[in-house]
């Protein structure tokens, strides 16, 4: 080819035999160059003044830059200079539909009169386009991170009754450092399945890596972005039970998650071309299937190296942060108004739960699963409790209860015969005696608040008094206590009160006496 520049090897050759005595025309046989370019380097190595043994010593560099002079500067032209910055939006409008080449370059003429020709401006876009492809490779740190997405092709589970095939998701995960792969089959990428998949991935490994990198699924990730992804809030909780880190992929780059990718691929032609032909009945019995074939996959020895699997044991397993002592359990989130009775509501069990009476009227985040229940009011726990599924009944802690609704749940007949005893044994006995004679509890208690309420107005020897004189009427209520006060009846004696009676009763034909009806 014309004016090709020749290599340092041959230039060296030439020099060699130059000083070795051979002629230009000897030198273009031994070569296989022209005999005009051999005539060219040895004039450019004669104006150097140089001797062999210097220029021996001199860099391929060196002896370039003395022979056939420094690299001439790019220059770039003054059509080019307006191309570039308008590179970027020509190629974003080339991923319009319908869009094309020679459109844009059409478009670029009108506003560019001496711009390029269509061959160079669609040289230009190769080469811009060739610059935004180029990629990096990382160096993964043992324990550092995991990669994780579903495949793409599904496999089937067969319904026993029908014979209906249903596709499932596979899920699979891959270490950074070591490769080594996790695989299992769901039946779908909704979040109970994808933080269930995740759970018995780290119990797979043994171990939590620092960073969990997932697609941009929408059990994962909110809200994707370049800069600032929104995380599930589901998801989030579930990596600080484990002491890990989400670092979603970007949207739209998978080269970020290419090892995971790669593994994809591998499971289709070891994992997938095993299982043509098998009938699966059951989720179940197609992750039974799945086991054996992903432990040969681990343990298939890589091109002049350990399999993935020892790979793991020897570089990775000690690098995986510890589990903790109990998994993650998927609790579901739900916003609940505490009431004035200062509990919430949970609609799916139709349950009621205690709350701090301080957050009544509030809205608080309720989290739950099948074990527990755990009350939030901005991002503070403020309740825990067991689960009950009971319809229409009532968890509650007394040191959710203002004051005065810790003294009606302590309403009892212990608690009311042992107020009543505080004051006198009568007043104890007569509040156990009304008690006893009503027969709705509730009743019971109203009545025995109430004359309690008096005990504090009258205080405790007069309320002694009218116990006292109510029982020996043989009369246990409220009114009869609140009518002996007002008449003052406590201060006399009852057999006084008979005497008074019997005098004050005048004397009458029409009066017959008791005798009488005898």
């Amino acid at each position: 080819m014309a004016n090709r520049t020749l290599t340092m090897n041959k230039i060296k050759q030439i020099l060699r035999g130059h000083f070795e005595g051979h002629g230009s025309k000897q030198l273009s046989k031994l070569t296989g160059v022209s005999r005009n370019t051999v005539k060219s380097y040895l004039k450019r190595f004669q104006q150097t003044g140089l001797s062999f043994e210097e220029v021996n010593q001199l860099s391929d560099e060196g002896l370039a830059e003395l022979i056939l002079g420094p690299p001439a500067p790019v220059q770039q032209s003054d059509r080019l200079e307006v191309l570039l910055p308008l590179l970027p939006g020509i190629v974003k409008k080339l991923r319009i539909k319908g869009m094309t080449r020679q459109r844009l370059w059409e478009e670029y003429r009108q506003k560019h009169p001496d711009g390029f020709q269509a061959s160079q401006f669609r040289k230009h876009i190769r080469q811009y386009v060739g610059k935004q492809g180029l990629t990096m490779h990382f160096e993964h740190l043992a324990g550092d991170k995991v990669f994780i997405d579903y495949a793409g092709k599904k496999l089937y589970v067969t319904d026993p009754d029908t014979g209906e095939h249903f596709p499932v998701e596979v899920f699979v995960a891959t270490l950074g450092c070591t490769q080594y792969t996790y695989v299992e089959a769901t039946y779908t990428q909704k979040k109970p399945d994808f933080i269930g998949s995740c759970t018995r991935m780290l119990e797979f490994f043994g171990g939590v890596p620092r960073v969990i990198v997932p697609d941009n699924l929408r059990s994962a990730v909110t809200k994707g972005s370049k800069y600032s992804p929104v995380l599930n809030e589901t998801f989030e909780t579930f990596a600080e039970h484990y002491n890990t880190t989400i670092i979603p992929a970007r949207p739209r780059q998978p080269r970020e998650k290419s090892l995971v990718e790669g593994a994809v691929r591998l499971v289709y032609q070891r994992i997938y071309v095993a299982l043509q032909g098998k009938v699966f009945l059951s989720l179940e019995s197609l992750n039974e299937a799945l086991v054996p074939l992903v432990s040969n996959y681990n343990d298939y020895a890589l091109r002049g190296e350990e399999s993935r699997r020892e790979q793991f044991e020897t570089l990775e397993r000690n690098s995986l942060l510890a589990l903790p002592e109990l998994p993650y359990q998927l609790m579901s989130v739900k916003v609940c108004t505490v009431m004035k009775n200062t509990h919430i509501c949970l609609g799916e069990d139709k349950h009621y739960y205690s709350v701090p009476h301080q957050y009544m009227g509030k809205k608080v985040k309720v989290l739950f699963n099948d074990d527990r229940l755990e009350v939030f009011y901005k991002y503070h726990p403020i309740a825990k409790h067991k689960r009950d599924k009971r319809k229409h009944k009532y968890t509650t802690l007394r040191d959710h209860l203002a004051g005065n609704q810790k003294y009606v749940s302590d309403w009892s007949y212990e608690f009311f015969v042992s107020e009543g005893n505080k004051i006198s044994k009568e007043v104890g006995k007569f509040l156990s005696s009304l008690m006893e004679s009503i027969p709705h509890p509730e009743q019971g208690y109203r009545s025995c608040s109430g004359i309690l309420h008096l005990a504090r107005k009258v205080g405790s020897q007069r309320i002694t008094g009218a116990c006292k004189r109510a029982s020996e009427y043989g009369v246990y209520t409220y009114p009869m206590i609140e009518q002996i006060l007002s008449k003052n009846l406590d201060a006399i004696s009852f057999s006084d009160e008979q005497l008074e009676e019997s005098s004050q009763m005048p004397k009458h034909h029409n009066i017959r006496g008791n005798r009488y009806f005898s």
